[in-house]
């Protein structure tokens, strides 16, 4: 094991992709020779070159769809938003075409292709580059959404979207890539998309989360701890393919559920989640369920109206207590 930044096991991640497979190639705003807006590439444009780590234009809609034709004639790109508030200008190729060539073509084209960037809130960066993204992919069939919490499972699950055959929607947390974690040295370290972790054991509640709200979670089920309520914290890390399995085996545990995301509450992925559970667990539940997510407004500028808007642990334990009845 290895002590890492969570921008450092990215970093990994491409660079041990890269000299695995010649045909990755990373392309995006500044990832060559900035290195990275967040310096995930750096040193890579060294090591591969210009024709595989690629400056692109200030135009998502043309590199995406540049991705998009490179997939379809067999390499795997990696596609890197600055954030993913600029990637709504790629929609069209994400959602009309990355996602649909598969089906359409009858199975003729695979689209192994990584999109990846940073989504949800950061500090004070106001309404426009502040939104948590997952919903609008994990709505359209035909893509896959994963959404790493820590150093760890950067690594692995990046690993894990690089080598898959079908798109991938890979959402980083800004506020993460300084975070340290022990990772995995291993370049066969690979965590399979679509299964859940199990962050935290607890017997009373379970706090259901993904992204870097698995962190919020953690600091809400040790409050709750003090209080002598044991909370289980489910890291569903990829929200596309879902791990039902390992929701409903800590719901038939403790019987008692809150899920947390960052992302806005009206059609958001938590509605999602909490419909499946009621439909295949319902008989489990002692309480409803309740969300804990992002006030239902564009993220404020100001600095304490930012902080009342996103999800707190203080939020989520007041609705641990609201399902256990205390």
């Amino acid at each position: 094991m290895a002590v890492m930044t969570y921008r450092e096991a990215l970093n990994q991640a491409l660079r041990e992709e890269m000299r695995r497979d010649p045909d990755v190639f990373l392309m995006g705003e500044e990832v060559a020779e900035y290195d990275g807006a967040y310096k995930v590439s750096k040193g890579l444009l060294g090591e591969f070159g210009p024709q595989r780590v690629v400056d692109s234009p200030i135009s998502e809609l043309g590199f995406a769809g540049l991705g998009v034709g490179a997939a379809m004639v067999g390499l795997r790109p990696v596609i890197e938003f600055m954030t993913f508030n600029f990637a709504h200008l790629a929609l069209d190729q994400i959602l009309n075409n990355a996602t649909k060539l598969h089906y359409m073509s009858d199975g003729q084209f695979d689209i192994p292709i990584v999109f990846r960037g940073p989504t949800g809130a950061a500090l004070q960066l106001a309404a426009q580059h502040s939104q948590a993204c997952e919903t609008y992919y994990s709505h359209a069939p035909g893509c896959k959404v994963v959404t790493p919490g820590t150093p760890a499972d950067a690594k692995g699950l990046l690993k894990a979207a690089i080598r898959d055959d079908d798109p991938v929607i890979f959402m980083e947390g800004e506020l993460l890539y300084n975070m340290k974690g022990e990772v995995p040295d291993d370049e066969d370290f690979v965590i399979p998309l679509g299964v859940a972790d199990l962050k935290r054991e607890g017997s009373d509640v379970s706090i259901i989360t993904h992204g870097k709200m698995i962190h919020v979670a953690l600091a809400a089920a040790s409050k709750l701890q003090k209080d002598g309520v044991e909370a289980d914290v489910l890291d569903l890390r990829t929200i596309r393919p879902l791990d039902m399995d390992a929701i409903l085996a800590t719901v038939a545990k403790t019987n008692r559920v809150v899920y947390l995301e960052e992302g806005w509450p009206y059609a958001g992925t938590g509605a999602q989640i909490v419909s499946m559970i009621q439909e295949e667990a319902f008989d489990h539940l002692d309480a409803p369920i309740l969300r804990v997510t992002q006030a239902d407004i564009p993220m404020p500028y100001a600095k304490n109206l930012e902080m009342l808007a996103k999800p707190s642990a203080e939020l989520v334990v007041e609705a641990c207590n609201k399902v256990l009845y205390r």
